[in-house]
């Protein structure tokens, strides 16, 4: 019996997939079937209860799952540990971020640290908020990248910063005549949104309703890139985080106008799995995420 054997049958029971044990691990959805078995010849029982309707784990599949996840964690910090005594960071990092930081946040961060690193590779997967979190739950992704980030026992939440909310709208779109702007202003505008299950779409409607202003919500979209392309077709007026249109304000192909009630700031974080072995890789990556 092998530790990585042990890893598969503990992602297996915390995906409760065969697809995504095989995902994490790299290997064929066969090659976890075949690890699976060979656990059950090993301790001479059935491990998991084969049914289409839901996957469940027998007694002795939990209690070697308890015991497992301690052996693995243990392999794991003691991996890290030699590592660490060696000063040596190297490995792979598995991140999931939402479309707006993973195109206009993190790169120069990657870029940074890879200078740093070149020995460490990092793999980048651009995924909605609902869908990062259930990665980085399933062990699918180390690290979780968030925008509202939402608590969770189960997870460690690390507050990054904090990005301004600004009205973006065409160039000769009437608002774009002025520097500023007061929310009443934007009563019945055509509005291009998020959609409703996004976090950012959701501080947005509230902060709509808190001043008593209704928008005409004309189109909307499941990533940041969809909404300013519409909105520079001037099919209606958005709000977003002020970092991702600097290069279309520069262009003068958007205009950009503050809002004058309040300043409206759209909280990051980075998220992982509490209790998760991080590598030394992993911390230091997390360290350059927290630099301005």
């Amino acid at each position: 019996m092998q530790i990585e054997s042990l890893k598969v049958f503990c992602d297996l029971a915390e995906t409760e997939s065969f697809t995504k044990a095989a995902q994490i691990n790299e290997v064929t959805q066969s090659a976890v079937s075949q690890q699976i078995s060979s656990l059950e010849k090993l301790f001479k029982a059935l491990l998991i209860e084969r049914s289409k309707k839901k996957f469940r784990l027998t007694r002795e599949g939990q209690v070697l799952y308890d015991y497992s996840k301690q052996i693995v964690q243990t392999y794991d910090s003691l991996h890290h540990k030699i590592q660490e005594i060696k000063d040596i960071v190297s490995g792979s990092i598995r991140v999931t971020t939402i479309y707006s930081i993973g195109l206009h946040d993190l790169p120069p961060y990657i870029k940074k640290f890879l200078k740093a690193h070149p020995t460490v590779n990092i793999s980048v997967e651009y995924r909605r908020a609902t869908q990062v979190y259930e990665d980085v739950l399933g062990n699918i992704t180390d690290i979780g990248l968030v925008a509202y980030p939402v608590k969770d026992h189960r997870l460690e939440v690390m507050p990054l910063r904090k990005d301004l909310l600004v009205l973006i709208c065409h160039p000769s779109h009437p608002l774009a005549k002025h520097k500023v702007v007061k929310l009443a202003e934007l009563q019945n505008q055509k509005f291009i949104g998020f959609e409703p299950d996004i976090p950012t779409r959701k501080a947005i409607d509230k902060i709509l309703k808190d001043r008593d202003v209704n928008v005409n919500h004309v189109m909307e979209f499941d990533n940041i890139e969809t909404v300013k392309r519409a909105v520079e077709i001037d099919a209606g007026i958005s709000m977003v985080p002020q970092g991702t249109v600097a290069q279309e304000v520069a262009k003068h192909t958007l205009a950009q106008v503050e809002i004058d009630d309040a300043d409206f700031f759209r909280p990051l974080a980075a998220v992982y799995k509490k209790n998760k072995v991080l590598s030394p890789a992993m911390r230091q990556f997390l360290d350059l995420l927290k630099t301005e």
